[in-house]
């Protein structure tokens, strides 16, 4: 079957250097922001997955010129709301809620009815946390059914800023809002829990009137609508998100050794660095710099032999809220029990994450206890899968895909993994990097 990736040995041991695609978070603001831009921008290392193709698809429905080159995307600009409004347009998301969310931020102007649809695991997704600070702006929503894709939005010309409170820790719903103030009058309050920063770091980098102040669990955010935004170029770095796979890739695999160039370390993003040293990895950042706000560094992984548990600190969740599934995969060969609370937004991911990492390890043959936001861990370190494992049905998830690979490739046993191509949502090159560190791989 060609989108069935079958596995029967482990990985070899391996020394190498990798890169990896773009930041698909700094991805998807940077063709939002450069739309709203006046004049050509261009972005090199630009992340070339399904999630960033339906951002780079939607601005160009809407009037925005986008030109892809060999080594980099240029989009030209109309400036704030510079968007050219048409009766009957659909905007297809696809899998991507980043997009989705944060494109109706950048539509409370619309003068016409827009319809965003999505892919089946996005259109189960709750849109109510988006719509209903949007409705506050004046946008108006309509649904065939509550809260879910489809949505058709209709702006308002008199957007007015809003006090908007973000407690569950979502950087697509803060952000929303912030591209929402950007085409309002007035200034608009953010208090928002802890999470993912991009959309700040480029607002400030872009000139836009923000201030930030943080507090221990939130962060107070007041924004202005700028003039103007100035056309910017961006070279994205590495994402964090797919580095770890290959960080967890190289500790589970004894002797191994790993070097990641250019990653984006962001200290709202490393939530995954923090826990796995904390469980014994040898992870060492290397090289550090500062790029337009975001921190960057090469990041130097060795294969570990004495993983121990964790009791895993709730202040760490946003930072590592989609890197959890391979963190699961260190945590079954660690000594003792680890346990996880608290990741109830783990379910509101493209496939409920929770419970089908808990089904994974469970198939691999480890026990965990698992409640609806909190899983038990416990670890066999010694473990050595022999029989067959299937892995289908899991809405296509990527990260899921991913997850069973790294498995599969550390573990041991028998794998078929259906849905192959699922990684072109956010890492269309998974596959060949882990080919090009052991090429005996498939």
């Amino acid at each position: 079957m060609k989108n069935l990736l079958s596995i029967n040995n482990k990985i070899n041991i391996f020394n190498k250097v990798i890169n990896v695609e773009g930041d698909k978070s700094l991805s998807i603001r940077w063709v939002l922001l450069a739309s709203q831009a006046s004049g050509k921008s261009k972005a090199y290392n630009l992340l070339m997955s399904e999630d960033v193709l339906a951002a780079i698809n939607g601005v160009k429905k809407l009037g925005i010129v986008v030109n892809t080159k060999k080594n980099y995307c240029e989009i030209i600009g109309n400036g704030i709301n510079g968007f050219k409004y048409k009766k009957n347009l659909t905007l297809d998301a696809k899998n991507s809620g980043t997009f989705g969310r944060l494109m109706l931020g950048l539509l409370i102007k619309s003068s016409k009815k827009i319809k965003m649809i999505g892919d089946k695991s996005l259109s189960k997704r709750d849109f109510s946390r988006i719509t209903i600070p949007l409705e506050k702006f004046g946008a108006k929503f309509y649904y065939k059914k509550k809260n879910k894709l489809p949505i058709l939005i209709l702006g308002s010309e008199s957007t007015k800023g809003i006090r908007y409170i973000e407690n569950k820790g979502s950087a697509q719903c803060k952000s929303s809002v912030m591209l929402a103030a950007i085409n309002s009058f007035g200034t608009t309050f953010i208090k928002a829990k802890k999470s993912r920063n991009h959309s700040e770091l480029l607002f400030k980098y872009l000139k836009i009137p923000i201030k930030v102040k943080k507090a221990k669990n939130y962060d107070f955010i007041n924004i202005k609508a700028p003039k103007k935004i100035k056309a910017f170029n961006y070279k994205i770095p590495g994402d964090i998100s797919s580095s770890a796979f290959f960080i967890v890739l190289t500790i589970l695999t004894k002797s191994s050794k790993l070097l990641i160039k250019d990653v984006n370390i962001n200290p709202s993003r490393i939530g995954v660095i923090t826990i796995l040293k904390k469980m014994g990895a040898k992870i060492f950042l290397k090289n550090k710099r500062n790029y337009r706000g975001e921190k960057i560094s090469d990041i130097s992984i060795q294969g570990s032999n004495n993983l121990k548990r964790i009791n895993c600190p709730v202040k760490l969740n946003s930072k590592a809220i989609d890197e959890f599934l391979v963190i699961f995969l260190v945590a079954a060969k660690a000594k003792g029990t680890s346990y996880f609370k608290d990741l109830s937004e783990l379910d509101q991911k493209e496939s409920p994450r929770l419970k089908w990492g808990s089904k994974i390890l469970n198939m691999m043959g480890i026990k965990t206890k698992l409640t609806k936001d909190s899983i038990k861990i416990y670890g066999q370190p010694n473990l050595k899968i022999t029989k067959s494992i299937i892995i289908k049905n899991y809405l296509r998830d990527h990260r899921i895909f991913m997850m069973s690979t790294i498995a599969a490739l550390t573990f041991g046993g028998n794998w078929k993994i259906h849905d192959k191509d699922s990684i072109n949502t956010s890492f269309p090159s998974f596959l060949k990097i882990i080919k090009k560190i052991d090429n005996k791989f498939l």
